[in-house]
């Protein structure tokens, strides 16, 4: 008797390696650590993303090109913003140094995450003016994976 073999549905749970990555290289990369855990359809990866492993049988490992802005969308310039350093100090360390290309960690409004703007500019009295786009936002992708268990 051959065992049906677990594939990837709607709301499984799944231990995985995978890598995202642009014409750039890698944003995010589990290979050279712990695999990472995450279930569908929650948000923790992009629904183009997570159609790709719909299907997919446990123990396999395959990789998936995706045009430009099909994973994370269209780059958009009002997710561009300035934030003035009084905000910025009550958000987080009031000593902080700010730089083109930082990426800096803010809190949900909730408090119960977390997401990212990365520094483009820092002008003295008017703040710092982070982009939040994702980062492969408007790029083509690459996207590899490793199944390693489903539920």
């Amino acid at each position: 008797m051959t065992a049906t073999p677990v594939c990837v549905e709607p709301g499984s749970f799944l231990t995985l390696h995978y890598r995202l990555s642009g014409p750039a290289g890698d944003v995010i990369n589990t290979f050279g650590g712990p695999p990472a855990t995450l279930t569908m359809g929650t948000g923790e990866l992009s629904p183009a993303v997570e159609s790709c492993l719909i299907g997919m049988e446990e123990g396999t490992r395959s990789t998936f090109d995706l045009p430009a802005g099909a994973a994370f969308g269209e780059r958009n310039p009002d997710m561009q913003q300035w934030l003035s350093s009084k905000e910025l100090k009550s958000l987080g360390d009031p000593n902080e140094q700010y730089a083109p290309g930082d990426a800096v960690q803010f809190p949900t409004p909730d408090g119960q995450g977390q997401f990212a703007g990365v520094v483009l500019q820092v002008a003295e009295g008017r703040g710092v003016q982070f982009d939040f786009n994702h980062p492969l936002a408007g790029q083509p992708v690459t996207f590899e994976v490793q199944l390693i268990g489903v539920l």
